[in-house]
């Protein structure tokens, strides 16, 4: 029977892959990866030589037909993302939502999702939270904060090393600069960091050092 496997991968440290995903992407026929050069790196580390096909949000609409009709055929494929498990932030849904309406059987196996250690390292409530992923870059960034003004949920966001800076000058906008808040950075890799503070004490943290690597806000709900 064809199936879909969605396989996570780990964020930073290769280490941090489980051994049911690494069995699962070598009998797998054909891995729909969403930068096949990033993945080379991770399969050619396992010694794992498979078909790739490029599946990423440019494209995904583009290539569901073809990648449907391969399942259908028998085929047996795994989608990877660079980094964590797909769908979070990275393509899935699309594709899974097609197959279930096709038929096709799906199974996620459990891994790697950076928001999870974050979450747990900020000291911050973690039984009940609200994952809002990456803003929009611009149209609606602002009515999305707005939005989740009253919040009392703990909150996690994903940014850029590119806006971090200007996301924390609206969180502080918009939330109060004395909100309680951690931001995780480099996750699993050697420069990981995790920094702690009001919003205002995050803004000057990271407006006095050189910014590298994805990062992972998490923001205390409204008292």
């Amino acid at each position: 029977m064809p199936k879909l496997y969605i396989v996570p991968t780990p964020i930073g440290n290769l280490q941090d892959i489980t051994l049911r995903a690494l069995e699962v992407l070598k009998m797998s026929d054909v891995i729909l990866a969403e930068d096949t050069r990033q993945s080379s790196k991770l399969l050619q580390h396992y010694s794992i030589q498979k078909p790739m096909i490029s599946f990423h949000q440019h494209n995904e609409h583009k290539n569901l037909n073809h990648i449907i009709q391969k399942l259908k055929a028998g085929e047996t494929l795994a989608l990877i993302s660079d980094a964590g498990t797909p769908g979070i932030s990275d393509p899935a849904f699309l594709l899974v939502r097609e197959c279930i309406k096709e038929n096709i059987e799906v199974e996620c196996l459990p891994g790697a999702t950076a928001f999870v250690p974050a979450l747990i390292n900020s000291g911050l409530p973690c039984e009940r939270f609200c994952f809002e992923g990456f803003l929009p870059h611009k149209k609606g960034r602002n009515s999305r904060l707005l939005a989740l003004k009253e919040e009392t949920r703990t909150l996690i966001f994903y940014e850029s090393p590119y806006r971090i800076l200007k996301t924390l000058e609206q969180l502080i906008e918009v939330f109060g600069e004395e909100r309680q808040a951690s931001i995780s950075r480099e996750l699993t890799k050697l420069h990981e960091e995790t920094a702690r503070g009001t919003l205002k004490e995050l803004l000057v943290h990271f407006t006095s050092k050189e910014i590298k690597g994805e990062f992972v806000i998490v923001v205390q709900g409204k008292s």
